[in-house]
């Protein structure tokens, strides 16, 4: 559906210095999925976001949307294809003199759509987005909730393939935010529209996203699944970014009170390892340590866990202080749980 290659955006700053805000990009966003642009205030998602419909051309690199290559495309044409890309804004960016239904109607108008099929399609939409009793309110009149779902039934008037979302939730408070993402959802399911959300915050990422990429300083330092990147983050910003989310590492003195642990069991003929295991979906529910613990007496120390949901998939992790009589039970007790599907890592001290 979208395909960029090796993308570069340079602008020149005010005191005449170039500032690189995407550095050689290259992605592929496939149909009908929800795909995440994540990181800090700074990292190039909009500036990159805003190559998908060509408002940044690109220093460099190719943009393909719907097989369509954007840099060969005439000003007409692009015009066409911009139709057809539906864009959602932080700020709503609605007329005040408007009410929802000429919000909502604005771009069908612009296009000459005969008055009788914008009633129609308006209604529809205004439906979809839950504002039926709002169609005659103004902006003014309405919550940032309300204003945001005006703004995504907007960007779905012209019946878009690919709808872009730039930090469209970050003006909205936690309980209007999933309930924003949900309709996005719904609209990504019941519509198969793509759909491509930039944000800052891995908590939007984490409710709706297939998959997603992590930037950094123009660059992308991460991709792959939610899944993937959640269970093994590798670049330190990701895992800066997971950490209001997912806690990977504990305080320091834990991890002195865990190698002093460990020194002690070996000095008593024991064997001790720390373990991070991941679980996910009904995994989470097995009763794996028990189990353990029963069938090869291996002792538990939990030191750290969580259970989250991704995207309706429940993700567990937990670190754990696995102290066992010896390493021939420790090693049957890692194999049952590599033949159950939960993954483990032995964590360096």
């Amino acid at each position: 559906m979208i395909d960029i290659r090796h993308l570069s955006q340079a602008f020149t700053s005010p005191d005449g210095k170039t500032v690189h805000a995407v550095k050689d990009v290259s992605l592929h966003i496939n149909k009908g999925e929800i795909f995440g642009i994540i990181g800090r205030s700074g990292a190039g998602k909009s500036t990159l976001v805003r190559t998908i419909n060509y408002l940044n051309k690109p220093t460099e690199g190719t943009v393909k949307v719907n097989g369509q290559c954007l840099n060969e495309l005439s000003a007409d044409e692009l015009r066409t294809i911009r139709s057809k890309i539906g864009m959602i804004f932080q700020h709503f960016n609605l007329l005040s003199s408007r009410t929802v239904f000429d919000n909502i109607a604005l771009p069908l108008e612009l296009h000459n759509v005969p008055r009788e099929a914008i009633n129609q399609k308006v209604s529809r939409l205004i439906d979809l987005v839950g504002l039926t009793d709002h169609k005659d309110k103004y902006p003014k009149q309405l919550s940032g909730g309300q204003k945001q779902r005006v703004g995504i039934a907007r960007a779905l008037a012209n019946d878009p393939i690919v709808l872009l979302s730039d930090e469209a939730t970050s003006a909205l408070d936690p309980e209007t935010t999933r309930s924003t993402l949900d309709l996005l959802l719904k609209i990504n399911q019941t519509l198969g529209v793509t759909i491509v959300l930039i944000t800052h915050e891995m908590e939007v990422v984490k409710q709706i996203c297939d998959r997603v990429v992590v930037m950094d300083k123009g660059e992308i330092v991460e991709s792959g699944t939610v899944l993937e990147v959640f269970r093994h983050p590798r670049h330190p910003t990701t895992r800066a970014m997971l950490a209001d989310v997912v806690v990977h590492d504990m305080p320091q003195r834990i991890y002195d009170t865990v190698r002093k642990r460990i020194e002690a069991a070996l000095e008593n003929g024991r064997f001790a390892k720390l373990l991070r295991l991941t679980f996910v979906g009904s995994e989470v529910t097995l009763p794996v340590l028990s189990i353990i613990t029963r069938r090869y007496k291996i002792d538990f120390n939990i030191l750290q866990g969580q259970v989250e949901e991704l995207k309706g998939t429940s993700f567990g992790m937990l670190t754990i202080l696995a102290e066992s009589p010896n390493q021939e039970n420790y090693r049957a007790a890692l194999k049952f749980l590599n033949d159950n599907q939960v993954e483990y890592e032995e964590v360096a001290l």
